[in-house]
C-alpha cells in the first residue's frame, strides 16, 4: 500500500495539490513553516483561467472579494495603453487566496500542521528545523520563493532580478487612478505591476535587475528614485518610501525543473518561474499542484520524473513568451513606441493568452 504524499508548503500549489489528493480519497499531510498565514510577496493578480481552476477546486471565486479587474493599463516613457482583458480577473492578497485554499483543504480531508520548517530534503526524506525526519514515498515540494537545502534552484548569474513590494492604503485618489485596471509601469530595468485589492489597498509589486537597487543604495531611495523616473508610477506610489517594502532577492525567472528525483514533485515556483508582468504565476502554482496529484495516483511515486518533463514542457511556451515580453520590458524607450500598435492591433489580449498555462 502506498503511503500518501507529504506536501512542504501550504500556498497555493501545495494546497490545490492537498485538495486534489483530498477529492481522490487521500489525505495527504501539509507542513506549512509559518503560524498563521501572512501576505506572502506577490502581484496578487488572478486570471480569468486561474479562477475557474480555484472554483473546480471548491472555492468559490466571489469568497476573493470584490476586486474585479476588467483592463490591463500598461506605462512606458510617458505613453499609456489600455486594453480589455480576455475575462474578468481579480485582485487578490494572498493572505485571503491561502487561508481560502488552506481551509478547502482542510475542509476536504488533508492534515495541516503548521509551524514546521523544512530545512533539508536527505535520501527522500525531509528534515525539520527541529531536527525530526519525516519520510514519505512522494515528496511534492512547494515551498514557493523559498529553496529548501538538497534541492535549491540555481541561482541567477551577472545581473539577477529581484523583487521589491509594498501596498497603499485604500484611498479615493487611487481608487480614481487605478480602477478596475491591472496596470504595468515600465522603467529601465524593470517594471511594476499595480492593482487594488480585495481590502480596497493597492498591491504595488515591482520586478528589476539589483543593478538598481544597488545604484539606489537603499529599497526606499530606490522608490523614489522611480517615482521620478516614472510619474504615474510616482503618483501610485506616493509616500511609500515611508511605509514599510519587502523584498525578495535572487528570482529565477524562465527557470524549469526539467527533471526530478524518484517521488519528488516539484510544484509552483519550485518547478516554472514565469516573468510576474505575465500575471500567471498562482496559475502555474494551481495547474502544478492538481496535475501532480493527478500523476501521482496513476503512478505513485515513479511518475514524478516523467510528469516534472511534462509540466517543463506545458510550462515552456508562456514562459518563452512572457520572456520576451520582459526583455523588451525593460527598455521602455524601446517599448513606447510599440504601445500603441500592439494595442490597435489586438496583441495585448492575445499576449495575455499566450502567457496562460494551458489546461492540460
Amino acid at each position: 500500500m502506498r503511503r500518501a504524499p507529504l506536501i512542504l508548503g501550504g500556498g497555493p500549489a501545495g494546497a490545490a495539490a492537498a485538495i486534489a489528493l483530498a477529492q481522490e480519497g487521500t489525505r495527504a499531510l501539509v507542513i506549512e513553516r509559518t503560524r498563521e498565514t501572512g501576505d506572502a510577496l506577490c502581484g496578487g493578480f488572478l486570471s480569468w483561467r486561474t479562477l475557474a481552476t480555484v472554483e473546480r477546486l471548491g472555492v468559490d471565486p466571489d469568497a476573493l472579494g470584490a476586486a474585479v479587474v476588467r483592463r490591463v493599463r500598461l506605462f512606458a516613457a510617458g505613453r499609456v495603453v489600455e486594453a480589455p482583458l480576455p475575462a474578468p480577473a481579480r485582485g487578490v492578497s494572498r493572505h485571503r487566496l491561502d487561508s481560502l485554499l488552506l481551509a478547502r483543504a482542510t475542509t476536504a480531508g488533508a492534515g495541516v500542521e503548521r509551524g514546521v520548517a523544512a530545512r533539508a530534503i536527505e535520501d527522500g526524506a525531509v528534515r525539520t528545523a527541529d531536527g525530526t525526519l519525516l519520510k514519505s514515498d512522494a515528496l511534492f515540494l512547494a515551498s514557493g520563493k523559498h529553496d529548501v537545502r538538497g534541492r535549491a534552484r540555481p541561482v541567477p548569474l551577472a545581473d539577477p532580478a529581484l523583487g521589491l513590494r509594498t501596498r497603499r492604503a485604500d484611498s479615493p485618489a487611487l481608487a480614481r487612478l487605478v480602477g478596475d485596471a491591472v496596470e504595468l509601469h515600465l522603467f529601465r530595468g524593470g517594471y511594476a505591476g499595480v492593482v487594488r485589492q480585495e481590502d480596497g489597498s493597492t498591491n504595488v509589486c515591482l520586478a528589476l535587475r539589483r543593478s538598481r537597487l544597488n545604484a539606489a543604495g537603499t529599497p526606499a531611495r530606490l522608490l523614489e528614485t522611480l517615482a521620478a523616473e516614472a510619474p504615474a508610477l510616482g503618483e501610485r506610489l506616493g509616500d511609500a518610501a515611508d511605509g514599510a517594502i519587502e523584498a525578495v532577492a535572487n528570482v529565477p525567472y524562465g527557470w524549469r525543473a526539467r527533471s526530478s528525483d524518484e517521488g519528488l514533485f516539484r510544484l509552483g515556483d519550485q518547478a516554472a518561474v514565469i516573468p510576474s508582468l505575465a500575471g500567471e504565476g498562482m496559475g502555474i502554482a494551481l495547474a502544478s499542484g492538481i496535475s501532480a496529484a493527478a500523476a501521482w495516483r496513476d503512478g505513485g511515486a515513479s511518475a514524478a520524473g516523467s510528469w516534472q518533463a511534462r509540466f517543463a514542457r506545458r510550462a515552456g511556451p508562456p514562459l518563452a513568451v512572457a520572456a520576451a515580453v520582459r526583455a523588451v520590458a525593460e527598455h521602455p524607450l524601446l517599448a513606447a513606441p510599440l504601445l500603441a500598435p500592439l494595442a490597435r492591433a489586438g496583441m495585448l489580449e492575445m499576449l495575455a493568452h499566450w502567457t496562460r498555462i494551458g489546461d492540460r
